[in-house]
């Protein structure tokens, strides 16, 4: 069983083939990774305009075709709103194309699931712009990864008074949401606290890629007409929206 990952809704976009819950490739491009492949070499670096290379590339990694896939995962938030709407447009467009199935995770549990030398708590954390984060908790134990909480936008404050709760001595942050409020985390944890971007773990993309694996591998997908991209809170032009008078 062979499944393309995709996520566009983090700062670097990438994409990964998984095969049998096993990683074969993955690539990455964004603010702290480009791909030097000429298929790309004239993207100008936004999601809309990288992300069918990437696949082109991947593919061309892996040597195989888009008719040799057993299914498709995409990360579908919370995240980047215009990241998250391109992933899910192509995504779909793919599944309608060539018959694929397809699963959507959450791109806070796939960041969380990059993590694989840390026992304990992880928190994964996006950073949201207006001085909030996207946040949620969980606990690793093994290949285990284990939800303390659902996923939320909320003030950093807020998500480091949940963190608090967990009565973790020695917390794993990741995400760009941690590097943005690595000043605050150290203050409430300090040393104790382990802060990371993510650059030195895998892809987000691999990880939507094996988290669907089960289901894919139980026969099970999401409904695609009634994907639709998890924001979590509204966006700019919604929120400028007149209200309407009765």
């Amino acid at each position: 069983m062979i499944i393309l990952g995709l996520d566009t809704a983090t700062p670097t976009a990438s994409v990964a083939l998984v095969e049998d819950g096993k990683l074969v490739a993955e690539e990455f491009y964004g603010k702290s990774r480009k791909l030097q492949q000429s298929s790309l070499s004239q993207a100008k670096g936004n999601h809309s305009e990288i992300v069918l290379p990437l696949i082109q590339s991947i593919l061309d990694q892996g040597h195989i075709s888009l008719n040799s896939l057993s299914g498709l995962a995409v990360s579908i938030g919370p995240g980047s709103f215009t990241g998250l709407r391109i992933a899910l447009a192509t995504v779909k467009g793919i599944a309608y194309d060539w018959g694929l199935p397809v699963v959507g995770v959450s791109t806070l549990q796939a960041n969380a699931a990059r993590v694989k030398d840390h026992e304990g708590v992880i928190c994964s954390l996006l950073d949201a712009r207006k001085q909030e984060v996207y946040a949620a908790i969980f606990h690793r134990r093994g290949q285990t990864l284990t939800p303390l909480s659902e996923d939320r936008v909320c003030s950093i404050a807020t998500a480091i008074e949940s963190l608090r709760h967990t009565d973790e001595a020695s917390p794993l942050v990741i995400g760009d949401g941690a590097k943005a409020y690595e000043p605050l985390l150290l203050n409430a944890f300090g040393a104790s606290v382990r802060i990371s971007a993510g650059d030195e773990f895998g892809s987000v993309a691999a990880q939507v890629a094996a988290l669907s694996w089960r289901r894919f591998a139980d026969h099970g997908s999401d409904d695609l007409a009634s994907l639709v991209p998890v924001y979590l809170r509204s966006s700019e032009a919604e929120n400028r929206r007149p209200a309407q008078i009765n």
